[in-house]
């Protein structure tokens, strides 16, 4: 796969998470293009929100306020956004780190 593709992929997967996060709306500079680092703080917001939302989730079952289920499904979410978030950021680095090896 080539640098370009895999920083094509990496911008493609944080928009799809950036679209999530606002109910399909993206976020434009004032050319109309994408603006990355709006989507980028939406996404790592969004994720935080679950995790908040999760612990929320654990300290209302602590106190017999919810059910155990409505628990554990709170905290797979919230892994899975995490884990996702992991992996787009792994591959914005690789792309990264690619493009820097290129010759001028």
């Amino acid at each position: 796969m080539t640098p370009a593709s895999f920083a094509s992929n990496a911008y493609k997967a944080a928009l799809g998470l950036a679209n999530q996060a606002r109910g399909g709306q993206t976020a434009k500079t004032e050319g109309g293009l994408p603006d990355f680092s709006a989507m980028v703080k939406e996404a790592v917001g969004g994720v935080v929100d679950q995790g908040r939302a999760a612990e929320q989730k654990s300290m209302a079952m602590a106190s017999g306020k919810t059910d155990v289920v409505d628990v554990v499904t709170a905290v797979a979410e919230t892994e899975l956004a995490l884990e996702t978030m992991v992996s787009v950021r792994d591959k914005v680095i690789a792309a990264y780190e690619e493009i820097m090896r290129m010759p001028i």
